[in-house]
């Protein structure tokens, strides 16, 4: 008991003197200013980081559900702001990096803009919430400093009360300073989060714009994926980290500085700033361009990554060919140039590390050395004589002096270290924001695609179009003149500008009622007529035009749904990740779906019309989520593609050889339900089985002439009036009335050799069975 008194009555003493220190402390004005900021950045902190329970809670319950699409801010004004970089490009359209120029701050500058939109938001706040802490930092840093003088200042003179009452103030400085420490590395985190948000947000808005933008269908630059994922990640870090890098060793830089030159005095402050202006002459020298060196390697790590993503996307094409062997070659020549490339910068990183680590560590170390002998050898020279404590206290303030100085030319080297390596990451950082500028400037200078004529709303018509292949090039390049365009037309050639051409001066009108049929052979541009149709293609041509049907509110089934102009249906059958109602009514969200009174139960009649109806008890309901892409048949998926059209039921139906996995016999009776519907279908196809389902037949020629036929089909399943309609519209044909008689002479040719084809069939199978 006696022990644990005396133990107790000794931390009691401890307490009190603690306590005695804090209020010197306090009394003395610079240790009470760093105090003060202390608690109001905490304070500050408490508020933007760490709210409240219940005022979190409010703040969710606020919140839009994710099922509501939210409206995004328009950011076409902002292309201002990214002109066109004039710079070389690589082959790949990558603009080729520079160092720290200006040309990256204006490119810094424009991505700040992005993620620091106004002085009044969180980043903002964040961004200065750091600062104080960077500031409060160097500051608790010169005080360590001061105290550690005293400490070993009261331990050589023997001063065992000084001494016990410094580890007193020294536990008292490490509780705010373990805490600014940590502070620093949490609201650094937080920034680089906020800013990966802003920039990601941005980039989206952008990529994902509707028509007439199309921006992620149109942006000629490889690798998007890598940039807008890793590229938008490291450049987040990077800025959010190089600006406690800079900040803190330049603020450590000024202020060790001038505490510094009150120690050693006009000869040892010259003898510093030679030091700092041989170190920069130095690094400066010895710098490799690292900007480039990252822009390259993140450019090589998409490559690569698109790579395996291609591999994973296509692995039953490709195990149908057995071509792993392949893959796996061509996956390890991308990843062995990658490896190469990053081999080459640690090669180039041992030079500039060995002189850079000799000039920081030694360099800067003996150069200390001699400017802590600056006070001590020359300005504050003892000249001998007095008494012994005298001398005692001499050599006490000389040690005072010199642990001091040296811990603070500790700092400061760790300073200018930390500021060369800020130099260095700075460079990496050009690289990145090189590359984000590109991407941002080529998402800001995609030409918009043509706006459609205004019509009736229920007429789709093109006018003299010329259907040409856009071209690849940046948007700076020229292209194939349009309706909008300002590039010089150059005749009814075979070639526009930098785009082919397929089909020349296409004039076609439909009606609701009207079904087409697009067919030619491979490569004469059928699809492209679609994308022309579909709007993904501008139209050209000196006299194009083009008029699409409008959507509408149809309310046949009870509901006041939108029902669109034209909805489009590609050769591959996409798949949209979520649950299996989902996939019924995209590009409808499920929120708008429930918002416009849906029930899934009521999509089960689509289903049975689409031969799917067994997919909802098979699959475990409408809410199962699933791989659908792995899950669904090739058949099953073209059949969940017609289940769409029925869903929404379009005035126009663009059909693209959407059902080559489909038997023939579901294929018809698919299509007389789209007709029953009252939608119209342009089927894009090769089989002459279909032709019984539409009213006109389009043929295109090819072979490079652009010549096309249009010919009205007859036939006991064609509607009332369009014998009128076709009468009224003519034939728009390449070659006139002869034209039409040879490809009706065709189709009755190609009819008699299918007929041939399987009398020989069944031939060939009477012989393999004897």
């Amino acid at each position: 008991m006696a022990a644990f008194s005396k133990l107790a009555q000794s931390n009691v003493r401890v307490a009190a003197s603690v306590a005695q220190q804090l209020n010197r402390l306090l009394q003395h004005p610079p240790t009470r200013r760093s105090l003060l900021l202390l608690v109001a950045s905490a304070l500050i902190v408490r508020s933007a980081v760490f709210r409240p329970f219940g005022h979190a809670r409010s703040t969710r319950s606020k919140e839009k559900s994710p099922c509501v699409v939210r409206e995004r801010e328009c950011h076409g004004s902002d292309a201002q702001y990214f002109p066109v970089d004039s710079r070389a490009r690589t082959k790949n359209g990558h603009l080729k990096p520079k160092s720290v120029t200006s040309t990256f701050l204006q490119q810094l500058r424009a991505l700040l803009r992005i993620i620091i939109p106004s002085l009044f938001t969180k980043e903002a706040l964040l961004l200065v919430t750091h600062s104080c802490f960077l500031v409060l930092r160097t500051v608790l840093s010169v005080a360590v400093a001061r105290l550690d003088g005293k400490i070993v200042r009261d331990l050589v003179s023997a001063n065992g009360h000084g001494f016990i009452r410094g580890l007193g103030l020294w536990f008292a400085l490490a509780v705010p300073s373990v805490y600014t420490n940590a502070m620093i590395r949490h609201l650094q985190s937080k920034l680089a989060l906020k800013f990966r948000t802003r920039m990601t947000e941005y980039i989206h808005d952008l990529y994902l714009s509707p028509h007439p933008d199309l921006r992620y269908y149109r942006v000629p630059l490889q690798g998007v994926d890598q940039y807008i994922t890793a590229d938008v990640e490291a450049w987040s870090e990077s800025i959010a980290g190089i600006y406690g890098n800079l900040m803190k060793p330049s603020l450590d830089l000024l202020l060790f500085t001038s505490q510094l030159a009150t120690e050693l005095g006009f000869r040892g402050t010259v003898l510093l700033f030679v030091n700092y202006y041989i170190t920069i002459k130095i690094l400066r020298a010895v710098t490799p361009a690292f900007g480039q060196l990252a822009a390259v390697e993140a450019r090589l790590e998409g490559e690569y990554r698109a790579g395996v993503n291609r591999v994973a996307r296509e692995s039953e094409e490709i195990a149908f060919y057995n071509g792993g062997a392949r893959e796996r070659e061509i996956l390890t020549r991308v990843y062995l140039r990658l490896i190469r490339h990053i081999n080459s910068i640690y090669k180039i990183r041992i030079a500039y590390e060995w002189t850079e680590d000799f000039v920081i560590k030694y360099l800067w170390s003996a150069a200390g050395y001699g400017l802590i002998a600056v006070p001590l050898l020359i300005t504050r020279k003892h000249r001998g004589g007095g008494t012994r404590s005298e001398m005692d206290g001499v050599f006490a303030d000389r040690t005072e002096t010199y642990i001091s100085n040296r811990r603070l030319l500790l700092s400061l080297a760790d300073a200018g270290g930390r500021l060369m390596y800020a130099y260095k990451d700075l460079v990496e950082v050009a690289g990145l924001t090189g590359r984000l500028y590109t991407l941002l400037s080529t998402l800001h200078h995609l030409p918009k695609l043509p706006l459609a004529l205004p019509g009736d709303g229920n007429t789709f018509e093109l006018k003299n179009v010329d259907v040409c292949i856009p071209s690849a090039a940046l948007p700076s390049s020229e292209s194939c003149n349009g309706v909008n365009g300002d590039a010089d037309q150059k005749g009814a050639t075979a070639t526009h500008g930098d785009s082919s051409t397929l089909v020349r001066a296409l004039s076609i009108r439909l009606h609701r009622g009207m079904h087409l049929m697009i067919t030619g052979s491979n490569g004469v541009g059928k699809t492209a007529v679609a994308r022309v149709l579909a709007g993904l293609w501008a139209p050209h041509g000196p006299l194009a035009s083009v008029t699409r049907p409008s959507a509408e509110i149809a309310d046949d089934d009870g509901t006041q749904r939108p029902r669109p102009g034209v909805f489009v249906v590609p050769q591959r059958a996409y798949m949209v990740t979520g649950s299996l109602l989902e996939q019924v009514i995209y590009p409808q969200s499920l929120g708008m779906f429930y918002a416009e009174g849906g029930d899934p139960r009521a999509l089960q009649e689509i289903l049975e019309a689409a031969h799917l109806g067994y997919l909802v008890e098979r699959e475990g309901g409408w809410g199962a989520v699933k791989e659908w892409r792995d899950v669904l048949s090739g058949g099953e998926k073209q059949r969940m593609s017609l289940a769409r059209v029925f869903y929404h039921r379009p005035k126009f139906a663009i059909l693209d050889e959407c059902t080559s996995a489909v038997s023939s016999d579901v294929e018809g009776q698919m299509y007389e339900h789209a007709k029953s519907l009252g939608i119209s279908l342009i089927t894009i196809s090769l089989r002459p089985s279909l032709a019984k389902y539409h009213t006109h037949l389009l043929t295109l020629m090819g072979g490079g002439t652009g010549n096309w036929t249009l010919t009205p089909i007859m036939s006991s399943s064609s509607p009332a009036g369009t014998a009128a309609v076709q009468s009224e519209e003519g034939v728009h044909s390449g070659d006139g009335p002869q034209g039409l008689e040879r490809t009706l002479a065709e189709i009755r040719m190609l009819e008699e050799k299918l007929e041939e084809a399987s009398k020989w069939e069944r031939r060939l199978a009477e012989l393999k069975t004897r």
